[in-house]
């Protein structure tokens, strides 16, 4: 029957070829085993004991590569090779477009291998891997992918600094490069965990916007860790996330100072005990400073002030004002809000009228650089994340999503805004 198949796929072969070869060329099945018959026996016994020996000489060890070969949208995290039945002795990963080597780690025992940090978007990568079984016979592997687009995919930029050490108030917010329809997804692929054991919640306040805290100011000396999950998930039709991190940072001693407009007097009260009173100026009446409480979010040793940035403009549409080198400002709120050092107004003026353009003004020298001038103090004095109460105004209370303010939110209405 071997042969009578063999015979019968030739004449097919013949036939399409327009009869250039017959049947009776190799003879037919009851031919009794002719010439044509013996001869081709010899060839297929041949092929058979080639292919047995080449069987035997392959290597028992089976190279995985990930991503598959060909994969489009890869995430820049999941680039590996393993191996099954053998070690790795070598791996080779470049991006094809210029050559460039990625860098890399061999486990120790040659079970695997990754590359040292996450890979660029939107880039094709090459792999070239080599291994062994334990008989020393070799095996080669090679593969190629392309990581997700900036385009198909969404990050998260992140506040506070991965290490650092912040003030009481310090959220952790999230704004995304991407608008985010899967809310609920995204929200559930972020951890956020407290040695402090307060509840922590996240509440969206836009598309793009997501932060977290407690209910109450964070516990002091508490550690806080974040967790991204957000490789693979999809926060958009088509967009899905690319990182996969940690970071954390320390909660500091408290400190909540708080401006009464009315005296034009600031307490800091760190720790549960008033530890300076300095007399201030806020805003003047028909510019007057935000109420509520308004977190550190940046602080500058010196920085310039325009009025047209924030809106406060001339009929020329030139700034009211344009103060270079104003000492030790810190933000208080995206739309301009900072309490700073005051070199250009009177000694006179604090802690006796409002006459800023909403900020708080505490007295300094121009160059910031005299340690025993009130704004000099308070700015050496304060974290990123530290509280600044603002009471007694004529102005209205802050948003809570101007700047890192969403404790002038109720409780119940901050959990309202969770996907979750």
């Amino acid at each position: 029957m071997r042969d009578g198949k063999r015979r019968r796929g030739i004449a097919a072969t013949a036939a399409l070829l327009g009869g250039v070869l017959t049947l009776s060329a190799c003879g037919g099945e009851g031919s009794g085993g002719g010439p044509g018959a013996e001869s081709s026996k010899e060839p297929e016994k041949g092929q058979a004991q080639v292919d047995r020996a080449a069987a035997e000489k392959s290597s028992d060890a089976r190279i995985l590569i990930t991503p598959k070969d060909g994969a489009d949208n890869a995430s820049i995290h999941a680039a590996q090779v393993r191996v099954e039945g053998g070690k790795l002795t070598s791996v080779t990963m470049k991006a094809a477009a210029t050559g460039q080597e990625v860098e890399g780690t061999l486990a120790s025992d040659g079970s695997g291998w990754k590359p040292d940090g996450q890979l660029e978007r939107a880039t094709r990568y090459t792999i070239s891997a080599e291994a062994e079984d334990p008989d020393g016979r070799k095996v080669l592997e090679n593969s190629s992918f392309t990581t997700v687009s900036p385009g198909n995919s969404f990050i998260g930029y992140f506040t506070p600094e991965d290490g650092s050490t912040v003030g009481v108030g310090m959220p952790v917010s999230l704004n995304f490069d991407k608008g985010i329809t899967n809310k609920k997804d995204v929200q559930a692929a972020i951890e956020v965990n407290t040695t402090g054991g307060q509840e922590v919640v996240g509440h969206w306040f836009s598309d793009t916007r997501l932060d977290f805290r407690p209910k109450d100011y964070w516990t002091s000396g508490s550690k806080v860790t974040v967790d991204l999950n957000l490789d693979g998930v999809e926060g958009a039709d088509g967009i899905t996330g690319v990182q996969d991190k940690s970071f954390s940072f320390t909660v500091g001693r408290s400190q909540v100072s708080t401006v009464d407009v009315n005296t034009k007097t600031m307490e800091v009260v760190r720790d549960g005990r008033t530890v300076k009173t300095f007399k201030i100026s806020a805003g003047a009446p028909e510019t007057p400073t935000y109420n509520g409480q308004m977190v550190i979010s940046e602080k500058y040793k010196e920085t310039r002030m325009n009025g047209a940035t924030v809106g406060f403009t001339d009929d020329d549409g030139k700034g009211e004002y344009d103060i270079p080198d104003v000492p030790h400002a810190m933000r208080l709120s995206t739309s301009g809000t900072f309490i700073h050092g005051n070199y250009w107004g009177a000694d006179s003026v604090f802690g006796s009228v409002n006459t800023s353009h909403g900020c708080v003004g505490l007295n300094d020298v121009q160059g910031a650089d005299d340690p025993g001038q009130d704004g000099a103090w308070f700015y050496d004095n304060s974290l990123l994340g530290d509280v600044v109460v603002v009471k007694n105004s004529p102005d209205k209370q802050i948003a809570p999503d101007n700047g890192l303010n969403g404790w002038n939110m109720a409780w119940e209405d901050w959990k309202a805004g969770s996907a979750l």
